[in-house]
């Protein structure tokens, strides 16, 4: 059975299937529109340094067969196969896009999907439909990517630009040249028989030749607007035309610009001349100072492109760590949270928050424990993004375990989980112990520190400093050592560690500390 996936939504592939022979197919539809459906192979760097690895209808597999462009069949609108032990190292991701050739925009179209198959079975399916969408003209729709393993990504983000914004947004941009006639979609070699990955049949179409061309009825023709430039597919071992994809770095020339009267930002003055661009402001005889002029930034680098990088990441889980300072929650209303008050930067949907009294945790005072915390209820459907003074923060999930770690080191976690304070026990210390903080049950914490945090092992004899400490493990004994020097700690600028922990545990114990010390 299918696993269905939502937007943003991440699974190994091998948690999919044992097989690296994959099946992709797109089902994509909308009255009156027309679409081109694409993969780009990118490197490490999420761009498309290597055109040869755009695969579409002018060029239908990469050159050593890895990817390769099969056609509509089994009900897909386009398909392709992917052998994911052949690709080459260079290629990290393969980003399976839609675009619209023509007038039309994404909101308009018909419930459709991107599946994946492996050994003749469906194995995950991302179904999406106009509701999701807007304006946009482009969309990708999913990824194949490799992080340790490969994995699948169901992304569902639009593109107001359509292919343009697509390239663009990979490192590419499209070269115009004089209209062609429309090239007829170059056919894909038959093979012997069906190999063991493809699709199962469907009720609405009969099962697939899988890997022979689709009817000549079904070729799709290339869009006659604005073509990439570049028709003739190239040889297997040679790279395709310049003209088609100009990578970062090399000279580009916009949409209607004759070639020449360009030159990227940064070049000599005089050398840069837009059409209809003035050679200075009026009344400006010359750059100020005399100096170069500075070119004007390019009609491509509008705000959404460049904003691009800093977009929302997908939703993994409940929690999300959108990068590392910030982290967000996804809220359902059966399930709140817990989070430092003033955390809260931003929020999305119906959410409520209020004041939760320290009677939750067992009502701790900061005067007595040092574990005191003033904390805000976060309730309803949503998402609530929290950050504090740009702390580093990470989540630690909870299956029925439990862990240690200190109220000022907490920036948020499930109400579903238990706590309780603990002291630990030391000579010296006001009370007789300092105090820490237990969580137990299934949910998260989310933990900020200063810095990146470092996870030690629990050996024989492990000190820490009692102000770098950020969490351990519940099995590990934390005792505070006898070379405190209390008195001085009372002073301004100490120069002696205020509370020295020592750990002690079976091995598989540790303890998480931070570069900072209060």
């Amino acid at each position: 059975m299918a696993r269905e996936f939502q937007r943003g939504h991440k699974a190994k592939i091998s948690d999919l299937t044992a097989g690296t022979d994959l099946y992709v197919g797109v089902q994509i539809s909308g009255p009156g529109l027309t679409f081109d459906i694409s993969c780009f192979g990118l490197d490490a760097d999420e761009r498309l340094s290597d055109d040869r690895y755009f695969i579409f209808f002018n060029q239908p597999k990469s050159p050593e067969d890895s990817i390769q462009l099969l056609g509509a069949q089994s009900g897909d609108t386009e398909s392709f196969r992917v052998t994911l032990d052949q690709i080459p190292s260079q290629i990290q991701k393969l980003s399976f896009t839609a675009t619209i050739d023509g007038a039309g925009q994404m909101s308009q179209i018909a419930p459709g999907y991107l599946r994946i198959v492996a050994g003749g079975e469906e194995v995950a399916r991302y179904s999406f439909d106009g509701s999701e969408f807007s304006t946009e003209r482009a969309v990708m729709l999913g990824d194949l990517y490799l992080k340790d393993v490969w994995r699948f990504a169901a992304v569902g983000q639009g593109f107001d630009g359509g292919l343009d914004a697509l390239l663009k947004n990979f490192g590419g941009e499209v070269a115009e040249e004089e209209p062609e006639a429309a090239p007829q979609q170059p056919a894909v070699p038959a093979q012997s028989q069906a190999p063991a990955f493809a699709p199962p049949p469907q009720a609405a179409a009969p099962a697939p030749s899988f890997g022979a061309p689709p009817a000549p009825a079904q070729a799709a023709p290339a869009p006659a607007a604005a073509p990439v430039a570049g028709t003739t597919p190239p040889a297997p071992a040679a790279p395709t035309s310049p003209q088609t994809f100009t990578p970062p770095g090399q000279t580009y020339t916009p949409p209607g610009a004759p070639a020449g009267q360009f030159t990227p930002p940064g070049a000599v003055a005089g050398q840069f001349a837009p059409p209809g661009a003035p050679g200075a402001f009026p009344g400006q005889a010359q750059p100020f100072g005399g100096g170069t002029q500075l070119a004007p930034v390019p009609p491509e680098a509008n705000v959404r492109v460049v904003l691009t990088k800093y977009a929302e990441a997908p939703v993994g889980d409940r929690w999300t760590e959108q990068n590392t300072n910030l982290v967000r929650a996804t809220l359902t209303k059966d399930a709140p949270i817990l989070a430092k008050q003033g955390s809260m930067v931003a929020y999305q949907g119906d959410i409520d928050f209020a004041h939760k009294g320290s009677g939750l945790l067992g009502k701790l005072t900061g005067a007595l424990t040092g574990q005191g915390m003033s904390l805000m209820r976060c309730t309803g459907n949503g998402e609530v993004f929290l950050a504090d003074e740009a702390s580093r923060v990470f989540v630690i999930r909870l299956q029925g375990e439990q862990i240690y770690t200190s109220a000022q080191g907490v920036l948020a976690f499930d109400e579903s989980l238990e706590t309780e304070v603990r002291r630990i026990e030391g000579a010296g210390l006001p009370g007789g112990g300092f105090f820490s903080m237990l969580f137990s049950g299934t949910g998260a914490v989310v933990v900020k520190t200063r810095g990146v945090p470092v996870v030690l092992p629990v050996g024989a004899a492990t000190y820490v400093d009692g102000n770098a400490v950020i969490a351990w493990s519940a099995g590990a004994q934390a005792v505070t050592t006898t070379s405190l020097r209390l008195r001085r700690s009372g002073y301004a600028r100490q120069t002696t560690e205020a509370v020295n922990l020592q750990f002690r545990g079976a091995p598989g114990n540790f303890v998480v500390v931070q570069p900072f010390e209060v």
